[in-house]
């Protein structure tokens, strides 16, 4: 098996690792980081803490180890216990924080959902490279005048953790986030598909700046990147299942609904996501709400697929 990459006795202090995770990392064995966003502020409850517990499940039958991420009492949480993931589903003084906000919610003993920026932050910290999440975030609409970039592109250009998601949210500028990905050197992956998928949908409209077939061949991806010394993340998109899309024809309009909707309440920041994807939610009758729990469970198992294919590489190169 591979050597974990080791954590910094500093760090160390103020991170718990969950028993199966530290067990599975000190092996060398493959690990998926999952998110917490999605389980306090993109669903509702109960849905959100059974789909937690379902996501940790589907990681587990496709042979790697779930590590659910979170800051709770100012503590980073690399995997979870259930009544931990049950206070992240119900307990509203829940923050959703990104990376910015790591060090104000640990020093100040905070609680935290990390998005996919802070997620992949902690989950290098602990050694983990792979990470499982719904969707991306990336440039918004209208960012030339708002400048709403999300700190996930930010993320992925320097941290070495590969985020398997459905593509980026179709509520975002697919278009400049793909060029902002490829200014940062990111490669963006489709897998098996030539074209980028838009999260709730199979086809977004734009090529995919790379393809590949197969979770394997992702994995010798990572491996070949990280060990020439190349820095920084890579995005695997993995189109949603035939059988739970939304095509873009029918979702499109439902979006610019919820994005007018958004923009006659003035909202801003971190709190458009999650405004977009309630309300997308309920003019969609809930059928949003099934896809994007369907798309989570795909990534988490092609994710637990690509890490343990990625922990046979590191295995057979020691």
């Amino acid at each position: 098996m591979s050597t974990p990459l080791p954590i910094r006795p500093e760090v160390a202090q103020l991170m718990d690792i969950h028993p199966e995770v530290a067990a599975a990392l000190a092996q060398g064995g493959p690990v998926v980081a999952l998110e917490s966003t999605i389980i306090s502020h993109g669903m509702p409850y109960p849905q959100n803490v059974e789909m937690a517990r379902d996501v940790e499940a589907v990681v587990r039958e496709n042979g790697a180890t779930p590590a659910t991420i979170a800051v709770l009492g100012g503590r980073l949480k690399v995997g979870l216990t259930p009544d931990e993931l049950e206070l992240l589903a119900t307990d509203k003084t829940v923050q959703k924080i990104s990376t910015r906000d790591l060090p104000f919610t640990v020093a100040l003993g905070g609680h935290g959902a990390t998005t996919v920026a802070s997620t992949m932050r902690i989950a290098s910290l602990a050694g983990i490279r792979v990470f499982a999440t719904g969707g991306t975030g990336g440039v918004h609409r209208g960012a030339g005048e708002s400048m709403d970039i999300s700190a996930d592109l930010t993320e992925l250009a320097r941290t070495d953790v590969c985020v398997v998601s459905a593509g980026v949210k179709s509520i975002l500028d697919i278009g400049l986030t793909l060029e902002v990905l490829e200014t940062h050197g990111v490669p963006a992956l489709t897998l098996g598909s030539g074209e980028f998928p838009a999260f709730y949908s199979r086809r977004s409209g734009f090529a995919s700046p790379l393809t590949v077939q197969t979770e394997a061949e992702a994995a010798r991806v990572l491996h070949a990147k990280w060990t020439l010394g190349l820095s920084g993340g890579v995005l695997l998109a993995n189109p949603v299942p035939a059988e739970a899309e939304i095509p873009a024809a029918e979702i499109t309009p439902q979006i610019e609904q919820a994005l007018a909707d958004m923009a006659a309440l003035g909202l801003s920041g971190k709190e458009t996501t999650p405004y977009l994807l309630g309300r997308i939610v309920e003019i969609t009758g809930g059928r949003s709400l099934a896809t994007n729990i369907a798309l989570v469970m795909h990534n988490a198992a092609v994710a637990a697929r690509v890490a343990a294919e990625y922990a046979g590489l590191q295995a057979a190169t020691k």
